[in-house]
This record gives C-alpha cells, sequence and structure tokens, in this order.
C-alpha cells in the first residue's frame, strides 16, 4: 500500500504545536479518502508510527502507547522503514508517495529534515533545504528583504563588537533562529539585550535586535504560489496585552492557530491590503514558497514593515483562507500535487567529467 506520510513533532521548542497541526492535517488527509501514515518525531530524536486518529492529549507523556518505532533511512532509495524487531527480523519499508511536512520550528524547519528528506528521495510538501534555512534566519531573511527593495525594520546581528550605539532606545531581542514569538523579548537597552543572549536558551545560537515600535500591531497572510499564485485574506492578530504578539497568543487556545483570537478579515483599507498582497508575493517569489506559507507585517502609522516568513505556519494557515474561501482539503490536495509535480531539489553531476583528476598527478607529491 502507498502512503501519504504526515511528519510531525521533532526535537523542537514547537514539539507541541507540531503535533496538533499534524494530527489536524493527518484526519483531513484520511477523511479526504488517503491512506495516511502518521510518523511522530519525539523530543528525543525518535521516529515512530502512530495512530492518525489520536489526539493531542496522547502525546502528552510522550510517545503514546502501541506506538511502532521506524528509521528515516538517509540514502537512494531509502525513506522510512520498520525498525528490526528481533535479531533475524528485517526493516520493512512504508511506502511513502508523499510527505506532508508539519512540523514547526527546530530541525524539522530550518532545513535539517528537508535535506535528510532529499537525500532519502522522498518528495515532501513545504520549503526546500534552502526557504526553510532562509526563512529560519531573521537576519538573514531581513537582508534579503532589504536587498529587494522591500521596506523592513533594520535587523543587526547582536554581538559585543556592535556597541551600545548601535540601536538606541527600546528594542525587540530575537534568537536569530527560531519562530513563533519564542526566546522574543522587548528590552530597554541594548546592554541589556546583551545580558539576555547570555543567559536565554534561545538566542544562545545568536540574535537579532530591531527597533521596537510600541504602536505597531501585526498583520499577516498566507501565500502559496501552486496551483496559481494565491494570497489569503489578512488576519490582525489580537495581542492578550503584551508589548508583542506572544507565543501564548497565538497557541494556548487548544488547536494551534485555528483557535488564536483574531480579526479575520483585517478592518484595514483597500489600499494596504493591496500592498501587503504585493508584498507577499513579493516575498514569496525570492524565498521560493512551497506549498503554503505565512508572511508577518508590522503596520505602523501607516507604514507596512515585512516582518517574517512562516515557512511551516501552524495549523498550515488553513484558518485564513476565507477570502478566497479555500477548503483544508484543498489546501492539503495542491500541496501535495505540488510536491510531487515538481521536486524540491535536482542535482547534477555536469562538469564533473575526469579532466580535472587526469590532470591532478600523484596525491603524495601535493602533500611534501
Amino acid at each position: 500500500m502507498t502512503y501519504t506520510a504526515v511528519i510531525f513533532g521533532g526535537p523542537s521548542p514547537e514539539h507541541d504545536v507540531s503535533i496538533l497541526t499534524g494530527l489536524q492535517a493527518a484526519r483531513e488527509l484520511a477523511r479526504s479518502g488517503h491512506d495516511v501514515a502518521a510518523l511522530y518525531w519525539s523530543k528525543a530524536g525518535d521516529w515512530y508510527r502512530v495512530r492518525p486518529d489520536l489526539e493531542g492529549s496522547d502525546f502528552v507523556q510522550g510517545v503514546p502507547g502501541a506506538a511502532e518505532p521506524v528509521q528515516l533511512v538517509v540514502a537512494p532509495g531509502g525513506g522510512f522503514v520498520t525498525a528490526k524487531k528481533g535479531l533475524w527480523s528485517k526493516a520493512s519499508p512504508i511506502d511513502v508517495d508523499v510527505a506532508v511536512v508539519c512540523c514547526h520550528g527546530g530541525p524539522g524547519e530550518d532545513g535539517s529534515l528537508q535535506a535528510a528528506l532529499d537525500l532519502a528521495g522522498v518528495a515532501y510538501t513545504g520549503p526546500t533545504v534552502a526557504g526553510a534555512a532562509l526563512g529560519m534566519d531573521k537576519f538573514a531573511f531581513g537582508a534579503a528583504v532589504a536587498a529587494a527593495g522591500l521596506p523592513a525594520l533594520p535587523r543587526l546581528l547582536l554581538t559585543e563588537s556592535a556597541g551600545p550605539g548601535a540601536l538606541r532606545g527600546p528594542c525587540i531581542v530575537k534568537p536569530r533562529f527560531g519562530g513563533s514569538s519564542i526566546g522574543i523579548e522587548v528590552v530597554d537597552s541594548f546592554e541589556t539585550a546583551l545580558a539576555l543572549r547570555n543567559t536565554s536558551a534561545h538566542l544562545r545560537a545568536g540574535a537579532v535586535v530591531e527597533p521596537y515600535l510600541p504602536q505597531s500591531f501585526d498583520l499577516n497572510v498566507a501565500v502559496r504560489l501552486a496551483p496559481t499564485p494565491q494570497v489569503s485574506a489578512v488576519e490582525r492578530p489580537v495581542r492578550s496585552g503584551g508589548a508583542i504578539l506572544g507565543y501564548a497568543d497565538k497557541y494556548a487556545g487548544g488547536e494551534g492557530m485555528v483557535s488564536a483570537p483574531r480579526e479575520l478579515p483585517a478592518k484595514i483599507g483597500d489600499d494596504e491590503r493591496a500592498a501587503i498582497v504585493d508584498m507577499a508575493l513579493a516575498v514569496a517569489q525570492l524565498c521560493g514558497v512551497r506549498g503554503v506559507q505565512r508572511v508577518d507585517f508590522l503596520s505602523d502609522d501607516g507604514k507596512l514593515y515585512v516582518n517574517e516568513i512562516n515557512t511551516v505556519p501552524g495549523s498550515l494557515a488553513k484558518h485564513l483562507w476565507v477570502e478566497p474561501e479555500v477548503p483544508f482539503a484543498t489546501l492539503l490536495a495542491d500541496m501535495v500535487a505540488e510536491a510531487k509535480a515538481k521536486p524540491s531539489t535536482a542535482w547534477t553531476t555536469a562538469g564533473s567529467d575526469g579532466s580535472a583528476l587526469r590532470s591532478a598527478g600523484a596525491i603524495a607529491g601535493k602533500l611534501s
């Protein structure tokens, strides 16, 4: 039997939310007639096959009961296989036609999982290796947006060498590699930001700082390029009273992004809506969007700034498609079709004709 796999979980701070997204996708695919293989990536990095009809509560204590250990074989002709159960048993391959990636943050969204699936020859939805890495790197993404001529706040690497004069007044500190508001803080000075970097587990791998705009608010849209370029309704997420849109604002409602409070469609003017659509499509082209991704903006006193791209958004941004209305089943079907029709990578050995080897001479001579 050939399966549509749904991959979720992973060793990431967003592990729990990824489970919710994965279970939503697995149920909808099963309801649409797919034979679903639900593949759970544990916090410890192990893989398991679980029932696609489980609830989020089944994962509270870790790996659910009756979960079947599996392995991801990263080699030509590899993929997911059931783990050996005894000395003489053989690993049995799981015939996966395409994998729907529902991992948020960490190695599931930074390109690590995507690279493994590429090497294993498994077709998958969502960003490519390069797209995932760019979306997860806030400094590189900000630089790419600015280089493309799109409006963005100045974003600096947080280092001792930058000096306190690099950014004055209140600023936002963000993990360079991360998402969904985890580890993000508003601080009163550059010195405070530097001290925070040395104490926060989320900032140790790198951090960026940017100006804090106290009157600004968030505006988000989902965007996809297949089957045709399309942008969802604009949402204005509702903050719980904090200085920024926090992790709890987005995910504490119990269903991932679906249950978060919001104004949808956002009450904005036609000109602002048109500008957001144009910029979202420009970002999609810049990042080579695959599947459905979410582009986040800041609006401040009539000015719009591109903030971030979320390459695997919570609930796969299914809740944003109200104008135009696109059912979740259609979004998933289009993502699966795109993954099958447009491989995430195409390597070539053109140019490797042996001429460099023939003219190289003896290696021993090059070491003397």
